[in-house]
């Protein structure tokens, strides 16, 4: 059965790849479409690559202009008579001839260059015009295992915390979503649709502006310093509730009818009836508050005030001082920050389609 179901899935996306309007050749409206296609992959997919990408350069190799895109590092040599190894060049003497040699130091625009193979045939002055620096492709990993020598261990610290708040306010905010979306989606009472207008008008106010309210409700909890100061203002959630309260609408009233007919609770219903069939529209709530709590930086910011309840987006600042960034290090972060949010996409991509155009139709 699995490798009839792996069959079925490479013919459909093998037909996605080579579906054509014409029978025989590609119609004008196929080259328009894939040609829209491959530039919408190409907008969306280069930023991810380039990121990926620098995050593997040195710090030397991110300061260069015109940028490189693959991550290249200098080749050197060990000299004799010299305790660090050399950066390589090729140089081209006054002669014509091409020479590979190690750069001592640099003076303006001259450099001080030796033989690495016959050191004692004595330094030469070459102008840096004439030197072209000996390069290769290499993933500078260290970017990566420097992130928890910086931080001292405290990297693990900062993934904890975001995940501790990432899935305990998205499982809280599809509770609270859900039961709200259920009471307004199939209970007849007085005020519903004014409860409705009220919930989606939230969505016009800007977060800043509740902002200070929300850090003294906080403050006055006590929850200052807390991870629960920054799961719980954000629970409740007007666009969640308004796209589960629409897909629940297009599930038949008759089923809670005969629900109720066999005596089951209210509760019984909501759990094991409208739960399940509501899965799509709960895949995108729940992607949408993944990549919400996920990426959250200003209510963190006021709220978390230990170094030790620290999210990743907070450690991201972290990486720059007054006098530098530490760009190599923050790119690495940022890939690591990201890789999450992929993850969680990648497996609920399916329900993401499904469940934003069944929201809209009652």
């Amino acid at each position: 059965m699995a490798d009839v179901a792996l069959n079925k899935h490479e013919t459909s996306v093998r037909g996605l790849l080579t579906a054509r309007r014409g029978r025989r050749r590609m119609d004008f409206s196929d080259v328009l479409t894939y040609g829209f296609l491959v530039l919408g992959l190409l907008i969306m997919f280069t930023p991810v690559a380039w990121l990926v990408l620098s995050s593997f350069k040195t710090q030397a190799n991110l300061q260069e202009f015109p940028p490189s895109i693959l991550p290249y590092s200098s080749e050197t040599a060990i000299v004799e008579g010299f305790d660090q190894p050399l950066p390589l060049y090729d140089v081209t003497l006054k002669d014509g001839s091409r020479h590979r040699l190690a750069q001592i130091r640099r003076v303006g625009r001259n450099a001080q260059m030796i033989d690495p193979i016959n050191p004692q045939a004595g330094r030469v002055t070459v102008s840096v015009s004439d030197a072209v620096a000996v390069r290769k492709v290499r993933l500078a990993t260290e970017n990566y295992t420097g992130l928890v020598a910086n931080s001292g261990g405290a990297i693990s610290g900062y993934v904890y915390n975001s995940l501790f708040i990432t899935v305990v306010a998205t499982v809280i905010t599809l509770v609270m979503n859900s039961m709200a979306a259920f009471a307004l989606s199939k209970y007849r009472f007085k005020g519903s649709n004014i409860a409705l207008v009220s919930i989606l008008s939230t969505i016009m106010i800007p977060a800043t502006v509740v902002l200070v309210p929300t850090y003294l409700i906080v403050a006055e909890l006590g929850l200052v310093g807390n991870l629960w100061g920054v799961i719980l203002p954000t629970v409740a959630t007007p666009t969640g509730v308004f796209l589960l309260r629409q897909y629940m609408l297009t599930i038949p009233d008759e089923l809670i009818e005969a629900a109720r007919m066999d005596h089951a609770s209210e509760w019984r219903i909501f759990w094991r009836i409208i739960l399940p069939l509501s899965s799509p529209a709960l895949a995108v709530v729940a992607i949408f508050s993944i990549l919400s709590r996920w990426n959250d930086f200003l209510l963190p910011l006021i709220v978390l005030n230990r170094r030790e309840v620290y999210t990743l987006q907070l450690a991201l600042s972290s990486f720059q001082s007054e006098y530098e960034v530490r760009y190599d290090l923050l790119l690495a972060m940022t890939t690591l920050t990201a890789l999450p949010l992929a993850c969680a996409f990648i497996f609920l991509q399916r329900y993401i389609t499904t469940g934003i155009a069944s929201t809209g139709i009652k």
